[in-house]
C-alpha cells in the first residue's frame, strides 16, 4: 500500500543543467580551496607536510565542488518549480509554464525543456541519445528523471512534444511510453 501511495505523490524532481560558465566557476572555486589549504599546511606544519596538505586541500576542494554542483539545480514540486543556484533561488509559477519539448540541442543531445511565457525556456535535462537499453548508473538516473519528469508534467497537464525519432528510442530502449495526447 505504501508503494501506491509513493507513486502516485513523487517528492521533489531534481533536474537541470549547469552551463559551462558555472561549471568553471566552480572547478576553478574547487582549485583555489585545494592550492589554498595545501599552501597553508605545508606553511604552518613545513616542508614534510606537503602530501598531507594536497590531501587534506584535495579532500575539502572536492566537498566544495559536491556542495556546490548540488545546489545548483531546478526542483520541480507540484506547488511550483524553483531554480537555484548556490547564491540564489527563483520561485516559477507552474502557470508560466506553456509546454514541454524534447528536441535535440545545439550539441546533438536530447534536451528536455519547458517554455515559459515571454520566450523564455528552462532546460530540465540534457541526455546523450539513447541508442540501447540502460547499461549504467548514468543511463539508469537519467531514465528514471526523464520519467519523473513527465510524469509530473502528465499530472499538470502540460502538453510535451517529443520528436518521433526520440520517441522511438526512448520506448524502444528505455521502455518509457509515449506522452498521452
Amino acid at each position: 500500500m505504501d508503494d501506491a501511495v509513493a507513486t502516485e505523490r513523487p517528492g521533489p524532481v531534481r533536474a537541470g543543467v549547469v552551463p559551462g560558465s558555472r561549471i568553471a566557476l566552480y572547478a576553478a572555486a574547487a582549485v583555489l580551496v585545494t592550492a589554498v589549504l595545501s599552501a597553508a599546511v605545508v606553511a604552518l606544519f613545513g616542508v614534510n607536510r606537503v602530501f598531507t596538505g594536497v590531501l587534506l586541500g584535495g579532500v575539502l576542494g572536492i566537498a566544495l565542488l559536491v556542495a556546490l554542483f548540488r545546489r545548483d539545480a531546478v526542483v520541480l514540486t507540484e506547488q511550483g518549480i524553483e531554480r537555484r543556484t548556490p547564491w540564489s533561488a527563483q520561485p516559477l509559477a507552474w502557470e508560466r509554464v506553456v509546454g514541454g519539448r524534447f528536441t535535440l540541442d545545439e550539441r546533438a543531445r536530447w534536451a528536455l525543456a519547458l517554455d515559459l511565457t515571454g520566450d523564455a525556456e528552462l532546460v530540465l535535462l540534457s541526455v546523450p541519445p539513447v541508442v540501447r537499453p540502460v547499461g549504467n548508473a548514468y543511463e539508469m538516473r537519467k531514465r528514471e528523471q526523464v520519467q519523473q519528469v513527465r510524469q509530473l508534467l502528465r499530472e499538470k497537464r502540460i502538453p510535451i512534444t517529443v520528436l518521433p525519432e526520440i520517441a522511438t528510442a526512448l520506448q524502444r530502449h528505455w521502455r518509457l511510453a509515449p506522452p498521452a495526447r
